[in-house]
């Protein structure tokens, strides 16, 4: 039986920290925002994972799939998604100048730059 992911808690806290950081609100306000205690939010600073109904909460709220931010055990990220991409669109998706689809049609490019960019990496250090 093959182990589950994990949840990539340093990426999920980054993501929570650009997205708390465009609408200008302090952690105690994001964590109200989110319905968890500011512990649950200072604890991840330190690296400890979130429950599943705060994690679920957050995902939510920065409207990304929780997929974003699973690790295999083997320590590599569960989604093909770079990690560029879930630090960014928090940011896209917090403008008010953006719509929807304007921003899943930058999540789109970003995520094929930041692949081929990765894919270039990887043939030139084969």
């Amino acid at each position: 039986m093959s182990e589950s992911p994990s949840v990539n808690v340093q990426a999920l806290h980054a993501a929570l920290d650009a997205a708390r950081m465009e609408k200008e609100l302090s952690w105690r306000q994001l964590a109200k925002e989110l319905g968890v205690s500011a512990s649950t939010v200072s604890r991840m600073a330190n690296g400890l994972k979130p429950d599943v109904t705060a994690f679920a909460a957050m995902t939510t709220w920065l409207r990304m799939p929780a997929e974003t931010f699973y690790v295999t055990p083997g320590g590599e990220t569960a989604q093909e998604e770079p990690e560029l991409v879930a630090s960014l669109v928090p940011l896209l998706r917090a403008r008010s100048d953006l719509s929807e689809g304007d921003v899943a049609y930058l999540e789109e490019v970003i995520g094929a730059a930041a692949r081929r960019f990765r894919a270039e990496r990887e043939s030139r250090s084969s």
